[in-house]
């Protein structure tokens, strides 16, 4: 079984690792260079060239993988090309495909303010824009994933079959560093896009708990690198992730991973779907000020949380469990 995951995105370099520890045959690659230093196992590098020369790689290694994979993953909706003329090409080769949603591609502002009030999306990727992306990919694919059940509303009624598999953690890669009352403990919040992850209420929150005479350190974290941003985790005793969304990301299950004390915004009527040891600490725009306070006041509950959530992590987003789940779904295809 050769895999080949496209074309961007940190989520796959951990799962095709843990794929090949499963006897897959299964390469991350990336069509673009990234900010964030990551390390996928092939690059095409394409934003050194010209646009031109873009298409003719693309055109080349499209041509190539149909040689060498099985079964192609795409990531965050996109596949080879933009308008998606690989998708009939790879049809009528008789290969099997996947489609990988991660959250702005198809979170749907109308659907999404129903049950969140809170709740930003990305302004380039428009409802018009989502819903003829859906109807393009499901015209050929009939098995889409996502990482939990907020994403999975939004397109239960556009694919054949919906699979909800949590984000994938190499846990031999997190040595957890478990948190311990301190004077000064340090709060950190790395957010992609300020708006859709609630960073303003933070800010504001941290600043009234200062004033309040609170003592504590806090990192905001930006343009550092994916392995900076690991090393800030294991440093911290506090991890806030996101706000808006309704739904735990990557970030929260990292730090999980670490053993830290988790702060996220989990939807009201989404809790009861996540199993029953998360360990998050729910808090939204409207209350983060008065989790954070709470938190600050009882420190003996730092290791407590930390050592929950590695337990969640190693028991639901381990890479030897969330593997199984998508040989299952490639078996099916």
């Amino acid at each position: 079984m050769n895999v080949l995951h496209i074309p961007y995105g940190s989520p796959m370099i951990e799962l095709c690792h843990a794929l090949r520890l499963k006897g897959v045959e299964a390469t991350a690659c990336h069509f673009y260079e990234n900010a964030y230093n990551f390390k996928p196992d092939q690059s095409l590098k394409l934003n050194q060239k010209s646009s031109t020369e873009r298409e003719r790689q693309i055109e080349k290694f499209l041509k190539d993988s149909m040689n060498k994979y099985d079964i192609f993953h795409f990531h965050f909706g996109e596949t080879f090309f933009s308008d998606k003329r690989d998708l009939p090409i790879l049809k009528a080769a008789g290969k099997k495909m996947v489609v990988h949603h991660h959250g702005s591609d198809i979170r749907l502002l109308s659907v999404a303010k129903k049950n969140n009030p809170y709740v930003r999306v990305k302004p380039e990727w428009t409802e018009e824009k989502i819903y003829k992306n859906l109807e393009t990919l499901s015209k050929y694919i009939d098995h889409a994933i996502v990482q939990d059940y907020e994403l999975e509303e939004y397109i239960s009624n556009s694919y054949k079959h919906v699979h909800v598999i949590p984000h994938t953690i190499d846990t031999k890669q997190f040595k957890p560093v478990y948190p311990t009352p301190k004077q000064s403990p340090l709060i950190i919040h790395a957010p992609t896009m300020r708006d859709l992850k609630g960073t303003e209420y933070i800010l504001h929150a941290v600043n009234a708990l200062k004033q309040e005479g609170y003592s504590f350190q806090f990192e905001l974290i930006e343009g550092y690198s994916y392995e900076e941003t690991k090393d800030l985790l294991a440093k911290a005793d506090i991890v806030i992730d996101q706000l808006r969304i309704g739904a735990s990301g990557y970030i929260s299950s990292e730090a999980m991973a670490y053993g830290k004390p988790v702060v996220c915004y989990i939807r009201d009527d989404l809790v009861s779907k996540y199993p029953k040891e998360l360990p998050i600490v729910n808090a939204n725009p409207s209350t983060i000020c008065d989790v954070l306070r709470n938190l600050l006041q009882h420190p003996e509950k730092w290791s407590e949380l930390g050592t929950r959530g590695r337990r969640y992590i190693e028991n639901y987003h381990d890479a030897s469990v969330v593997a199984d789940q998508y040989m299952n779904i490639y078996k099916r295809l």
